[in-house]
C-alpha cells in the first residue's frame, strides 16, 4: 500500500524513514528544501510529526536498515 504522506526527499516522512534506516533514533525534523543544504525544521506541526513518525515506523516494519 502506498503511504498517504508526501515522501519528498527532505520532507518529514523521508527524514523519519532515513533516521530509521541509519539507526539514528527518532529526531523529528525535516528540511525546507534540499537535505542538509537548507535549514532544518525541528518544530513540527501535528501533521508533520505524524508523517515523520509514519516514515520511521514504516521503515522499522520493513526492517530496512543500513547496519
Amino acid at each position: 500500500m502506498k503511504n498517504k504522506y508526501d515522501n519528498r526527499h527532505g520532507g518529514p516522512y523521508d527524514r523519519g524513514s532515513a533516521d530509521s534506516y541509519y539507526r539514528r533514533g527518532r529526531n523529528p525534523h525535516y528540511f525546507i528544501g534540499d537535505t542538509y543544504k537548507t535549514p532544518a525544521i525541528t518544530k513540527l506541526t501535528e501533521k508533520e510529526l505524524e508523517a515523520y513518525n509514519a516514515g520511521y515506523d514504516d521503515n522499522e516494519l520493513e526492517m530496512n536498515w543500513k547496519y
